[in-house]
């Protein structure tokens, strides 16, 4: 009795520890996004949050600033830009009564991320065109620097039209510091719609802090943020429209979501760096084509010690402020410093045309005239 007893608590636990055990062809599961919410709840996501982190005052100049990061879901597809510009301002407002000195906008926050190359073309504007002059304006109205991610077309050799995925750097009085052309883009969409960029954003100042910017995907390499950080910058804002699925004509959610590196990549490199990243992003959705993208709206502020300081839920339109102050940071060691412990004649490698480490070597991609050189053997892959 006693052995048969046995036998069928081996034979219980052995189901109970199969059906815990994952199948050996199970892929990644979705790990963030909800539902299709009925019109209340919705609609209780577009109801502006606000999460902050901040002290008493804003930051006095050369001590750091407040930062605020606006994430929501924007406007897209004909007239996006208009009502996008209007809601830009009323972003700027809100963050005016609580003492924002510099506020960001999720990447082609002005025209909405979605678009063909035709439409593209069509709300791309030139540098010191209607929506950069407009956020000049807005940021010289309210005292206020801004991050404007926009459309940008330029002239290129020949007078060409060039299209690229920008950021317009405005400081509190109305000056554009730089616009940034996205240097990374993802995947072929992005290389459909815009041209690469040459050059990593500067270092400038916003309050007399040091900072830079990355442009979504950017975000993700950690030479950048590096690169960034031993040209002095003590804050990294990234622009984002990093979703969460895509979702086809036939109803079905792609398989593999984009991964929240929100909680991975930007805490890591603020930390590997001894720097402030913020992660602007958008939330809500866009459509094109019978698609509909899912964002992620997993807008964060990270600090020096890997900390978050300042989170956004995932669905929720959200103003996050935090005062960005490195003083209040010490050292992440208790001798050793990531940056002045370099020894650059050992990384060669990572910048030689071809990379021998890998199995077969791997040769990188190349560039004429803003596009990516794609090798005869790779066409058709």
């Amino acid at each position: 009795m006693r052995k048969t007893n046995s036998l069928l608590l081996a034979s219980v636990l052995g189901i109970f520890i199969l059906a815990l055990a994952p199948s050996a062809g199970a892929g990644p599961v979705p790990d963030c996004c909800s539902p299709r919410y009925n019109d209340t709840v919705m609609n209780s996501y577009r109801q502006l949050q606000y999460k902050m982190s901040i002290y008493g005052q804003p930051p006095a100049a050369g001590q750091g600033l407040r930062l605020g990061i606006y994430q929501a879901q924007a406007a897209y597809g004909p007239g996006a830009t208009a009502k996008n510009m209007q809601r830009l301002e009323k972003a700027v407002k809100a963050a005016a009564r609580f003492g924002v000195q510099l506020l960001s906008f999720p990447e082609l926050y002005t025209s909405g991320y979605t678009m063909t190359p035709q439409q593209a073309q069509q709300v791309a504007q030139f540098r010191d065109g209607p929506v950069v002059t407009q956020s000049r304006s807005i940021a010289r109205k309210y005292k206020m620097a801004l991050i404007v991610p926009y459309a940008e077309k330029a002239k290129g050799a020949g007078g060409k039209l060039k299209y690229y995925d920008s950021i317009a750097a405005i400081d509190a009085k109305g000056n554009l510091i730089v616009s940034y052309r996205k240097t990374h883009l993802w995947g072929k969409e992005e290389r459909a719609n815009w041209s690469f960029g040459k050059e990593l954003c500067p270092v400038f100042l916003i309050n007399g802090l040091p900072m830079s910017l990355l442009n979504c995907y950017e975000c993700e390499f950690p030479e950048l943020s590096r690169i960034l950080a031993l040209k002095g910058a003590k804050l990294i804002v990234g622009p984002t429209a990093a979703d969460c699925y895509d979702t086809g004509p036939d109803g079905k959610r792609s398989a593999l979501p984009y991964p929240d590196i929100s909680r991975t990549l930007i805490p890591a490199y603020a930390y590997a760096n001894n720097i402030f990243f913020a992660y602007s992003n958008h939330c809500g959705y866009e459509s094109l084509k019978g698609h509909q993208w899912h964002y992620r709206g997993n807008s964060i502020i990270a600090g020096p010690h890997g900390d978050i300081i300042a989170a956004a839920n995932h669905q929720q339109d959200t103003l996050l402020v935090a005062d960005i102050i490195p003083a209040f940071y010490g050292p992440t060691h208790p001798e050793s410093n990531y940056l002045k412990d370099r020894r650059p004649r050992l990384y060669q490698e990572l910048v030689a045309p071809k990379a021998g480490f890998l199995p077969g070597g791997w040769v990188y991609p190349q560039y004429r005239g803003g596009r990516e050189i794609i090798p005869p053997s790779d066409k058709g892959k």
